[in-house]
């Protein structure tokens, strides 16, 4: 008798930890959950309200006087000059279109693997898709100098006859934009509408207004939640082609020019694995950000971070190949400014941000994240995760502006040194984002209630003789 007391008191030590470890075994009522998402939305500090007006503070210096300024000025207020005509914009450009990467990667292309541990994070990445697409697409708009010009790039037939000029990189990148904005938007808002309906049922006053409104009449019947599944299905599979699709033609505006250094068959893959690696690099520190701030412990644990730290860690080995695969096709290439521009970067001007980059995007990573404490440790990972999106943008900086420096004319070669203005509206344009964030995250829940409930449903702990075995049950 006593044997078979200590051996249930093991089995039950056991559950504690199994349900510590797993958030899908961890199993809470309903209620529970949808309370603690609801109090984490409605919590408005001071320290949030203090970070919003510094925040709307920097949007208004950066997006509303810097680029105010230039746009009565000109271009000629930025240090874009002969032979650097792709500056800072640019390269901001392309890294926001990496960040956007983070919401596809992390929600439908695991969503399509049936990676359990996505369900608490799909809409915190999600949402960091759609904000960073806004961001990246004011850039083209900010880099055409004569804003207002904007609707001769729209394909409808004018009053001239003239349509927009396919050839050009901006239309590309245009076209790329809205389609990747729409599909992510429809993406981000569908599996939004359960919980909507369920904040619907628990606010009043203009909070129930918007979510009866977004809610679009939910009721939760079988029918609804089979539409609502399909739908979500299809719209998973669709977003993967497009996601790859934005990238690569963000590198065919490099790739399609006779621009040594630029002129790279493989540009594709090596733009779209840098993406995926900011963008998931990016979705790790939000969500550090956010548990610590919202109190989101239970839904956001360390087996989360865990594997979001090991798919950094993958990334950043893939992104290591194709970094030293470009430089072998530059460098077997026999172009004499090929060679001009490799040991620009190891010895020229821009060597010190070279070598940063190498220590953020590859000696980091690799020395740390094998480790499973600092891939759980907040600090760890935080720091990790900024110096992966620090290199990242320094690896755009040089590819954008490094790279124009040095042409076959050695008569043409200059420097790039970013004026205030363009440092202003870079400042700005990173804050939208933060502010956009920080504000929807108290307007809709971060956390798909509905997608957790559904994974606890289908783990459970079952007994096998004396042993205690999670399973898994496969939900159609």
């Amino acid at each position: 008798m006593s044997s078979d007391r200590g051996h249930e008191q093991e089995l039950a030590h056991l559950e504690r930890e199994l349900k510590a470890r797993d958030l899908l075994l961890d199993r809470r009522s309903r209620e529970e959950m949808n309370y603690e998402v609801m109090h984490a939305m409605e919590r408005i500090s001071l320290g949030w309200l203090l970070a919003a007006f510094v925040l709307g503070g920097l949007v208004f210096l950066g997006l509303g006087l810097a680029w105010a300024y230039q746009i009565k000025w000109g271009l000629g207020v930025a240090g874009i000059n002969r032979p650097v005509f792709w500056g800072v914009y640019i390269a901001n450009f392309v890294f926001w279109i990496g960040i956007s990467h983070s919401g596809t990667f992390v929600s439908a292309i695991l969503r399509v693997f049936k990676a359990e541990f996505r369900r608490p994070i799909t809409r915190a990445s999600e949402m960091m898709t759609t904000f960073a697409l806004i961001v990246a697409g004011m850039y083209p708009l900010i880099h055409l100098g004569r804003t207002w010009r904007f609707y001769w790039m729209v394909p409808y037939p004018n009053q001239r006859q003239l349509w927009p000029n396919f050839h050009s990189p901006l239309m590309w990148d245009m076209m790329a934009i809205f389609t990747y904005l729409i599909g992510s938007t429809l993406y981000l808002y569908l599996p939004l509408i359960p919980d909507m309906a369920m904040a619907r049922d628990r606010t009043t006053g203009w909070r129930y207004r918007l979510y009866r409104l977004l809610a679009l009449g939910w009721r939760g019947t079988e029918a609804e939640w089979q539409h609502l599944k399909t739908a979500i299905t299809i719209f998973a599979f669709a977003i993967i082609p497009v996601m790859f699709s934005v990238h690569t033609i963000v590198s065919w505006d490099f790739g399609m020019t006779m621009k040594v250094g630029w002129h790279s068959s493989i540009f594709g893959p090596y733009f779209v694995t840098g993406a995926i690696f900011s963008g998931v690099s990016a979705v790790a520190t939000v969500l550090l950000v956010v548990r610590r701030t919202m109190k989101l412990d239970y839904f956001l644990r360390a087996e989360h971070f865990d594997s979001i730290g090991k798919l950094i860690l993958i990334f950043s080995f893939a992104w290591t190949y194709f970094f030293f695969a470009d430089y072998l096709t530059e460098w077997y290439g026999g172009e004499a400014v090929g060679k001009e521009l490799l040991t620009l970067q190891a010895r020229g001007p821009v060597a010190p941000l070279w070598y940063i980059m190498l220590a953020t995007n590859i000696l980091i990573p690799w020395l740390t994240l094998w480790n499973r404490k600092v891939r759980r440790s907040f600090w760890g990972l935080m720091l990790v995760t900024l110096g992966v999106n620090v290199g990242m943008y320094i690896e755009r900086y040089i590819i954008v502006t490094g790279f124009l420096t040095r042409n076959r004319l050695p008569f043409d070669w200059g420097v790039y040194n970013p004026s205030p203005v363009e440092i202003l509206i870079s400042i700005g344009s990173l804050s939208t984002f933060i502010f956009l964030y920080a504000v929807v995250s108290r307007v809709i829940p971060l956390v798909p209630i509905w997608e957790v409930r559904e994974g606890q449903i289908a783990h459970s702990l079952r007994r096998i003789g004396r042993a205690l075995v999670p399973t898994v049950t496969e939900l159609e």
